[in-house]
């Protein structure tokens, strides 16, 4: 059995990212998402007063594998109080890039961009990053930035996370149908991942380093949990609040500086 502790423990370390799916002791703590969900009404007084408002721009935020709305209600709720204009994905389940799925996706997209005469955020949880890419790939000139949380972004899938499997089950395409870009898009794009992810190997998320690209680790975290993890809110709140054609990677500082203490590896 794979050991928890040579990709946990040594990943800060390394060199290059790792894509390899995570151990099964990883896999059976993801169990741990409930108490940082739990954790979420004791942060919140620090959230709200270290989370900028924004600027009222509109933030799509797309679900994970089988998961809907609902799972990133928490997070749109807390985006709209921080001032944002915040929206699901409205389609159910996240099955995968099914028939019909990805173009009314772009439809979403061009519709917020065009009603509010502004660039919209993307944000997207484990798969749906993958969509978030895509849509910001095919639709440049109407995405602001993109934000993705766990999602597998490079490396085979099929030896690089736990639900591969569950993935092949439920899909609803064609392989064909199936696509990823092996590059970040033409728009800025921040990587949000952890060591301690139980279902996308770590090293498959972490962005290729450039201009426009970055990477944020919170120690720790869950896969599942990603999306109601106190840090990653505070770390989407920075990256959202960013004025439009100036960001910069993310640079926490103060005391802040201790809650984000890794930096990714160069791929």
């Amino acid at each position: 059995m794979p050991s928890i502790f040579p990709a946990s423990i040594t990943a800060p370390f390394r060199r290059h990212p790792v894509e390899r799916r995570p151990s099964p002791l990883l896999w059976a703590l993801e169990s741990r998402a409930l108490l940082e969900w739990a954790s979420i009404p004791a942060a919140m007084p620090w959230l709200l007063l270290n989370v900028p408002r924004g600027d009222g721009h509109s933030v799509l935020v797309l679900p994970g594998l089988m998961a809907n709305d609902y799972s990133t209600l928490p997070l749109r709720r807390f985006l709209a109080s921080r001032g944002y204009d915040a929206h699901g994905w409205g389609q159910g389940l996240n099955r995968g890039p099914g028939e019909g799925v990805v173009d009314r996706l772009l439809a979403q997209l061009q519709q917020l961009h065009e009603d509010s005469g502004r660039k919209v955020s993307l944000v997207g949880w484990s798969l749906g990053g993958i969509f978030a890419r895509e849509l910001a790939r095919a639709l440049p000139g109407s995405v602001r930035q993109v934000i993705t949380l766990g999602s597998p972004l490079y490396g085979p899938p099929q030896s690089s996370t736990n639900a591969w499997e569950l993935y092949r089950l439920v899909r609803s395409f064609k392989r064909d149908a199936e696509e990823r870009g092996e590059e970040a898009p033409p728009v800025p794009t921040t990587s949000i991942y952890s060591r301690g992810d139980g279902i996308v190997g770590w090293g498959g998320s972490v962005e290729r380093r450039g201009r426009l690209t970055d990477n944020i680790e919170v120690n720790c975290a869950s896969h599942i949990g990603l999306g109601v993890h106190p840090l990653v809110w505070y770390a989407i709140g920075d990256r959202l609040a960013q004025p439009e054609d100036q960001w910069r990677q993310f640079r926490p500082r103060g005391l802040k500086r201790a809650l984000f203490p890794f930096r990714a590896p160069k791929r």
